[in-house]
């Protein structure tokens, strides 16, 4: 794979800026913060599988005793603008392996940039009721490698979000969201769903848990890729439990553990993701 690497070097290096001028503490979904503050998170990721689910949803393993590995280095924040509108950025950077009988592939480089909106409509007892729109941007790579770090292609994404806070019952909140995101091309349209909750086991410790899904429009001009990456697929459902644990480190640092094992799907990669991450906020 041919990539630019002065594009590689410029957009690192503005993703750097953006993360020193707009570093973090969870806002969790429908919550923004307020103007001038910040929430960012570093993580390392490594997601591995070696089965994939059909079109019925049934497992099966990868062929030609395939194993597929996403080892990623990945940084979200959230910064507010004001304090019911606030920007979110996310960017990786990959390295992917497809293993098999015949052929070992690796591909390295920038994946898709995710930018957008966060805005809040509405906060009262009853909780907060939050819109955002996002733009996914294809990083620089090649789509047509033989393993594509991605599609190579824009989506777009309008959410609506909901967060309560369960203090009443304890130290902690939920959180649900729906969206539509069109993707340009060739790939499906999909309907995006998350259901969160999560709160404070002591002063210092505390617990997420995310049911996050994708179903998608099944409106795709294919049913699926010919490339190597399964996680790429045109057309595909997909549910997973996104879990953390985390530890606040001082006012402003925290450190966090994740498991994000896949619970269901059609048509992609069943694996499992582990996470490191470090943040920073200012609240």
């Amino acid at each position: 794979m041919h990539v630019n690497s002065q594009k590689i070097v410029a957009v690192a290096l503005m993703s750097c800026v953006i993360m020193a001028v707009t570093s973090n503490r969870c806002f969790a979904g429908a919550w923004t913060s307020q103007e001038g503050k910040l929430y960012e998170k570093l993580s390392l990721n490594n997601y591995t599988t070696d089965r994939y689910f059909d079109n019925d949803g049934k497992k099966s393993n990868l062929s030609y005793n395939g194993k597929f590995s996403d080892i990623n280095i990945s940084n979200y924040l959230e910064y507010g603008l004001t304090d019911s509108i606030g920007v979110i950025n996310s960017i990786f950077v990959k390295r992917i392996e497809n293993k098999t009988d015949f052929a070992t592939t690796t591909t390295s480089g920038i994946g898709d940039i995710e930018i957008g909106l966060k805005h809040k409509l509405a906060e009262g007892s009853y909780g907060v009721l939050s819109h955002q729109a996002t733009v996914k941007i294809p990083g620089f790579y090649d789509k047509k490698s033989a393993l594509p770090l991605g599609n190579g292609q824009f989506d777009a994404e309008y959410r609506i979000l909901y967060g309560l806070s369960l203090w009443r019952i304890f130290p902690g909140y939920a959180n649900f969201e729906a969206g539509y995101r069109y993707r340009a091309e060739a790939p499906s349209d999909e309907f995006r769903y998350l259901a969160e909750i999560g709160g404070d086991i002591t002063s210092k410790l505390y617990v997420r848990a995310k049911l996050d899904g994708i179903q998608s429009v099944n409106n795709s001009d294919k049913m699926s890729d010919s490339v190597g990456n399964p996680t790429t697929i045109y057309q595909f459902d997909l549910g997973k439990l996104d879990t953390a644990l985390g530890y606040k480190i001082g006012e402003m640092w925290g450190a966090e553990l994740g498991y994000t094992p896949t619970l269901y799907g059609k048509n992609t990669a069943d694996g499992t993701t582990f996470s490191l991450g470090v943040t920073y906020s200012i609240r």
